[in-house]
C-alpha cells in the first residue's frame, strides 16, 4: 500500500491542469504536462524498461512478452492532465483512516454525509482528500499509479507468463484533445484499457456520442424608443432557441441512457450573441436527431427573423460501445479478472466520453477500468487507497487471465 500511494502523492504534486485555450494550437496544452512526462519516463527506466517521449508528451513503454505463446498484446492507457475547472497541483493532501460522519476539508468546507452519502460506503478504508481548495488529481493520477505498480510487479515477477504489455501515458484528456494524436500503430496493441474510471469494479463499455455546436445570432440595435417592428435583440432570439430544445433533454433531468442538451456558455447583446453547446447521446440515431434539431431551429428562426443565425456542429467522440460490442471477450477478461479478485463489476454506461471512445474507432478497442477516484473535477474529491491498489491488481489480473484463456 505504501509504495503506490506515495507514486500517486508524487504525481499529483505536479501541476498538470489542461487548458483549453491552447488546446487546438499545442500539445500538451500546460507545461506541467511536460514535467510529469519526463518523470514518468525516468521511473519506468529505472524499473529497466525503454520508454520514450513524443513531441506531444506522449510516454510510451513496454514489457515484452515472456513466453512463445501467440497472446494478444494487451495495453494500459491512463491520462497524465487534470480538469481545468480548477487548481490541480496539490502538495499538501489529508490522509484519514475514515470511522464515518462528515469530514473537514478546511474551516469552510466539509464533505458531509448529507451531501456524498457514499461515504457510509466507505467506513474503515483510507481516504486520501483534498484540503478544500483545489482537486486532488485522482483522475487520472490514480490510473497513473495503478499502472506504474503493475509494471513494477510484472519486471519483479518474471517467473509469471505475460504476453507483450503495452503501457501510454497521455495528455489534455479533459479537454477532449488527447486521444487525436494517438499513434495507434506506435502503441501496437491489440486491445488497451484505460484506466480512468471511479468506483471499485466499474467496468464501462458503452459512452455517450458526442458533439459541441456553436450558435451565432446576429441582431439590429435601434433606439428602444423607435424599436417597434425593426428592432432585433439577438438575446431574445438565443433565448427563443434555446426554448425550442425543450426542457426534457437536460442534463439536470436525465440519467442512464437519456440523452441531453447542456448549455454551456452564452455571451451578447443586441447586437450579437453566442451560444455553446454539448450534445450527448448513448444511440447514435437520437444523436443524429438531435443535432438535427439544432438546424431545424436555426431554419424555423431564420425564416422568423431573417438571415441571421449560424450553426456550426462538430462531432467530438462517438459511442465504443458499438466497436466493442462486435468484441466481448475484451470486457470479458476485465470481468473475469475481477471476479477472481472478489470484486463486483459495476457495468453501466458512461455519462461521458474516454479517450478510450475515440480509440476505439481509431482500430484500438479500448474500455475503461476502475481507478479508485471518487467526485472528480472538484475540491470534493476522495480517493481510498484501497479502491487504488484494487485497480492495479486487476490490471495485474486482465494479463494473468489473457494468459490463461488465450
Amino acid at each position: 500500500m505504501e509504495k503506490i500511494t506515495q507514486r500517486f502523492l508524487k504525481y499529483i504534486s505536479y501541476d498538470t491542469k489542461s487548458d483549453p485555450e491552447n488546446g487546438e494550437n499545442q500539445k500538451p496544452s500546460s507545461p506541467g504536462q511536460w514535467d510529469l512526462a519526463n518523470e514518468l519516463k525516468k521511473e519506468l527506466e529505472e524499473l529497466g524498461l525503454e520508454a520514450t517521449i513524443n513531441d506531444e508528451a506522449f510516454v510510451f513503454s513496454e514489457i515484452k512478452a515472456n513466453t512463445d505463446k501467440n497472446l494478444p498484446k494487451v495495453g494500459f492507457i491512463s491520462h497524465m492532465d487534470t480538469s481545468p475547472e480548477m487548481p490541480g497541483k496539490i502538495d499538501n493532501p489529508q490522509i484519514i483512516e475514515y470511522k464515518g460522519g462528515d469530514i473537514k476539508l478546511n474551516d469552510k468546507r466539509s464533505l458531509t454525509v448529507e451531501d456524498f452519502p457514499i461515504l457510509e460506503d466507505l467506513k474503515g478504508l483510507t481516504l486520501i482528500t483534498t484540503r478544500g481548495e483545489t482537486l486532488l488529481g485522482a483522475d487520472d493520477k490514480s490510473g497513473i499509479a495503478a499502472i506504474m505498480n503493475m509494471a513494477e510487479y510484472f519486471v519483479n515477477h518474471p517467473e509469471i507468463e505475460h504476453g507483450d504489455i503495452k503501457i501510454a501515458f497521455t495528455p489534455d484528456e479533459e479537454i477532449g484533445t488527447g486521444a487525436d494524436t494517438f499513434d495507434v500503430e506506435t502503441f501496437g496493441a491489440d486491445f488497451a484499457y484505460t484506466i480512468d474510471g471511479g468506483y471499485l469494479g466499474e467496468l464501462e463499455y458503452e459512452t455517450f456520442n458526442g458533439a459541441g455546436a456553436k450558435v451565432k445570432i446576429k441582431g439590429k440595435s435601434v433606439h428602444p424608443g423607435s424599436a417597434k417592428d425593426t428592432m432585433i435583440n439577438s438575446t431574445s432570439i438565443a433565448f427563443e432557441f434555446d426554448r425550442l430544445l425543450g426542457d426534457v433533454k437536460r442534463p439536470e433531468h436525465t440519467e442512464g441512457y437519456e440523452g441531453f442538451y447542456h448549455l454551456i456558455g452564452i455571451n451578447g447583446d443586441i447586437e450579437n450573441t453566442n451560444m455553446e453547446y454539448i450534445i450527448r447521446h448513448h444511440d447514435r440515431n437520437e444523436f443524429e436527431s438531435m443535432k438535427n434539431q439544432f438546424i431545424l431551429n436555426k431554419d424555423y428562426l431564420n425564416n422568423k427573423y431573417g438571415d441571421i443565425i449560424e450553426v456550426e456542429i462538430k462531432d467530438s467522440y462517438y459511442n465504443m460501445g458499438e466497436i466493442l460490442k462486435d468484441k466481448p471477450e475484451i470486457v470479458g477478461y476485465a470481468k473475469t479478472a475481477m471476479e477472481n479478485l472478489g470484486i463486483e463489476p459495476i457495468i453501466s454506461p458512461v455519462r461521458g466520453g474516454t479517450d478510450g471512445s475515440k480509440l476505439s474507432f481509431m482500430g484500438l478497442p479500448c474500455p475503461n477500468i476502475f481507478a479508485g477516484g471518487l467526485n472528480f473535477h472538484g475540491v470534493y474529491e476522495i480517493l481510498p487507497i484501497e479502491f487504488l491498489e484494487k485497480s492495479s491488481e486487476t490490471i495485474i489480473e486482465i494479463v494473468k487471465v489473457i494468459a490463461k484463456d488465450c
